[in-house]
């Protein structure tokens, strides 16, 4: 029996493969994995390869006992859901957390919805925020980054943030924030969150192999920037500099790598840019009003939620639709 499939025009092929992509992302990882072990030692290694394994098998005993299917391991998502998972904790994490945050992330936030290619959410991002929300104290307890002496044991933002709520004016607070350091990894925070430089590398790699495009990363943390700008042009006694938004906490790994997630942002260029804005909008609009100091996770998740409809209002114009009219 012949194995081609009938479709109708365009045809169109290309050298890229699930496999592929996902294992350029994990490539595309490494720098800011080996930042991480260098600045946490062991305990990056330890945090990361239980996340890992953890999805594996998860993913696998699903596949195997409850979809009644052949392993769908081979095209490495569950890897790269593993090490975004591991990303977004603190290194001296429990493992029975990480293990949670695992089935979560793999259980309900990709094979609920019947695994690779048909997740509404971004799997690791869903097991973040459940474990954030379920256990906000044991998410919140960073140990202390090398070479940080201002903001020892708590993380930038959450810095500012009870700052000002003590009614701290910024110009007070601004000597205790080092925008370099930051930028350089000089910051308490999740795995992910403190080698910025290294996730631009990783962000550099991606387009160089074409598997990402610059504009969801560009619009996600130019929305934030110019916000974050306006706001503190209208008060810059209560609101801070606008580079600190995109130096701290999880937005740069956000935009590089979550928020470009191809099942669930959109597919034309037009509705990429509206996801990414919202992205930066919503992420800004949590972190100066919003419960918690961080809000790059929720705003991803939300305009997640959003793709079906941004799909279908931003449609791209029918194949040949536009020289017809012209004829």
């Amino acid at each position: 029996m012949s194995n081609r499939i009938v479709a109708p025009s365009p045809h169109l092929h290309g050298d890229f493969s699930t496999p592929r992509i996902m294992r350029d992302v994990v490539i595309a990882l490494v720098p800011a994995f080996a930042f991480s072990v260098f600045v946490y030692g062991g305990s990056a290694l330890f945090v990361t390869g239980i996340a890992i394994c953890s999805c594996m098998l998860f993913e696998w005993l699903i596949d195997r006992f409850m979809l009644g299917r052949s392993s769908t391991l081979g095209d490495w998502s569950a890897v790269v859901t593993g090490t975004l998972l591991a990303f977004n904790l603190p290194a001296t994490i429990s493992p029975w957390l990480i293990m949670l945050g695992a089935l979560v992330a793999i259980g309900i936030g990709k094979m609920s919805f019947g695994g690779l290619g048909r997740n509404l959410f971004n799997p690791a991002l869903v097991g973040r925020v459940f474990l954030l929300i379920s256990f906000p104290v044991q998410m919140t307890l960073f140990p202390d980054t090398p070479g940080v002496d201002a903001i020892t044991g708590a993380t930038p933002l959450a810095f500012v943030k009870e700052a000002l709520k003590t009614g701290t004016a910024v110009t007070e607070i601004m000597p205790n924030i080092d925008l370099g350091g930051m930028l350089l990894g000089f910051k308490d925070g999740s795995m992910g969150e403190i080698g910025a430089v290294a996730l631009l590398l990783g962000g550099i790699y991606l387009l160089i192999r074409r598997v990402i495009t610059w504009r969801i990363p560009v619009f996600v943390l130019g929305s934030m920037l110019v916000f974050a700008a306006i706001l503190w042009l209208v008060d810059p006694t209560k609101y801070i500099n606008p580079l600190f938004h995109v130096f701290a906490g999880g937005a740069m790994l956000g935009a590089i790598f979550m928020a470009t997630d191809y099942v669930t942002s959109p597919m034309t260029k037009g509705g990429q840019t509206i996801f990414a804005i919202g992205i930066g909008v919503i992420t800004i609009l949590i972190r100066v009003w919003g419960a918690y100091p961080e809000g790059i996770s929720f705003a991803i998740l939300i305009m997640n939620a959003t793709v079906p409809l941004i799909n279908m209002y931003a449609k791209p114009s029918r194949f040949g639709g536009s020289n017809a009219k012209k004829k």
